[in-house]
């Protein structure tokens, strides 16, 4: 296929979620076709799987321009930028009315099987750059399909990839046996059948992030309210000055509200905490469960067990092309420097673009949550400039894609959202996802964390 042709297919977007769909948004401004393959039935599909979720950003920090020039023209009302969404008002105010605006360059029910280039397995140098991508996938009813593409651009997230209880980044023994007892997600404790799940029992929380802080705190307020209902707090390491956060003086003051929450139920009694815990397996005892770790120490039986152990990008249906990944956090090579969650928070990663996203199969972009690989400290803003710079490198505007068009604030550690107490609380905080240090009433009924935005 020559490269007049080639020009003219469509750039392949994978996820219709929030980088995903801005992706779409800034190819269109260039010019140039997208098509949106989401798995699920809706934009944000999974923005929505953790609707209850207050986000650390405001509005403005979690609307791309080119997003916003889209709608604009459709009598879209832009929302209040200095107040903070859940994720369910993201995905109905914002992504579902952009992805309207899109139409049918948006497919639901696609789920993405395999990327290739046309005609080479992995193997094949010759010719390799010049051929198109092949795009396998598979509708909600089954059919298979392929599709040529020019660029792929892959927003897909890591939402779908939690990472397993066993301290070797494995699933512990027994864990997929018994699964009917354990989520990796922060439950929902405003629906009444969620809750029912944990009320008066003994839940193990497993992790030491904010999803973890906000498990505890939300298991707590139920304690408050239900006899018997208690968390067990699993740590891989030992407490220390700093296993709460910074609490009052955290650079992000509703992640200091989640770890004084979290300290504060452990305080109370409503939350016990295990040190130097890591899981090696899990067994049944009865209708419970019985937490092993790797010293064989033996924990006193659960009924519920929480897994808050992070997230990972899925690279299975990416295999026969040629990535560039790092071997720890599995994002792109040149990124990954920047983005070591041992060494910076959302705050301190310089803006990227094309040039960090590039892989040695040219033309292939992870972009948004999925190019951070394993690391946690994501923002959406980094997100959309990402897409901003791809997208000119991919139409030929070289300078444009080089160029930094984003100041990220310098403070704080965007780990997910926020945990506040009423959304006047959250107006009131200020400063978006990394925000200057102000005081936060800390009180009960807020909802729940999750990846980092």
């Amino acid at each position: 296929m020559n490269a007049l042709s080639t020009d003219q297919l469509p750039v392949v977007v994978i996820g219709a979620g929030p980088i995903g769909l801005a992706a779409a948004a800034h190819l269109v401004e260039r010019g140039i076709e997208p098509l949106v393959l989401e798995t699920g039935p809706t934009a944000g599909s999974a923005v929505r799987e953790w609707s209850h979720v207050r986000l650390f950003s405001t509005w403005g920090e979690l609307i791309d321009p080119a997003a916003e020039k889209l709608l604009a023209p459709t009598g879209w009302v832009r929302p209040d930028a200095s107040t903070y969404p859940t994720g369910g008002d993201w995905a109905e105010r914002y992504l579902q009315p952009l992805a309207d605006v899109l139409g049918d360059k948006v497919r639901y029910g696609a789920t993405v099987t395999g990327v290739a280039r046309a005609g080479r397995d992995r193997i094949v140098d010759s010719g390799r750059d010049e051929q198109p991508f092949t795009v396998h996938i598979q509708s909600s009813d089954g059919t298979e399909e392929r599709i040529t593409a020019r660029a792929v651009i892959d927003a897909s997230g890591t939402w779908s990839v939690p990472s397993p209880m066993g301290a070797d980044g494995l699933p512990a023994l027994g864990e997929k046996k018994t699964a009917d007892r354990i989520t990796y997600r922060v439950p929902n404790l405003s629906d009444p059948a969620i809750r029912a799940r944990y009320a008066g029992k003994r839940t193990a929380v497993v992790g030491s992030g904010a999803s973890a802080f906000t498990a505890l705190a939300l298991l707590a307020d139920l304690a408050k309210e239900n006899d018997g209902t208690h968390a067990v707090w699993i740590l891989r390491r030992g407490i220390s000055d700093n296993t709460y956060g910074g609490g009052e003086a955290d650079q992000l003051p509703a992640r200091g509200a989640l770890g004084l929450r979290a300290k504060a139920a452990v305080e109370a009694g409503h939350a016990s905490a295990v040190t130097g815990f890591r899981s090696q397996a899990v067994e049944r005892d009865g209708d419970q469960l019985v937490l092993v770790a790797e010293d064989g120490r033996r924990l006193d039986p659960v009924d519920e067990v929480i897994v808050l152990t992070g997230f990972r990008p899925d690279l299975s249906f990416l295999s026969e092309l040629r990535l560039g990944l790092d071997e720890r956090l599995q994002a792109p090579t040149a990124l990954a420097p920047l983005i070591d969650p041992n060494v910076h928070s959302c705050g301190t990663v310089y803006p990227h673009g094309v040039n960090e996203l590039s892989h040695p199969e040219q033309g292939i972009y992870l972009v948004g949550m999925k190019s951070y690989g394993r690391a946690p400290t994501f923002l959406a803003m980094t997100g959309y400039e990402q897409v901003r710079s791809i997208t000119a490198s991919i139409a030929g505007d070289q300078e444009a894609a080089e160029r930094v068009e984003l100041t990220l604030p310098e403070t704080g550690v965007c780990g997910g959202a926020g945990l506040f107490d009423e959304p006047e609380n959250a107006e009131e905080s200020g400063g978006g996802c990394c925000a200057t240090p102000t005081t936060l009433q800390i009180g009960v009924g807020a909802p729940a964390s999750a990846g980092g935005c």
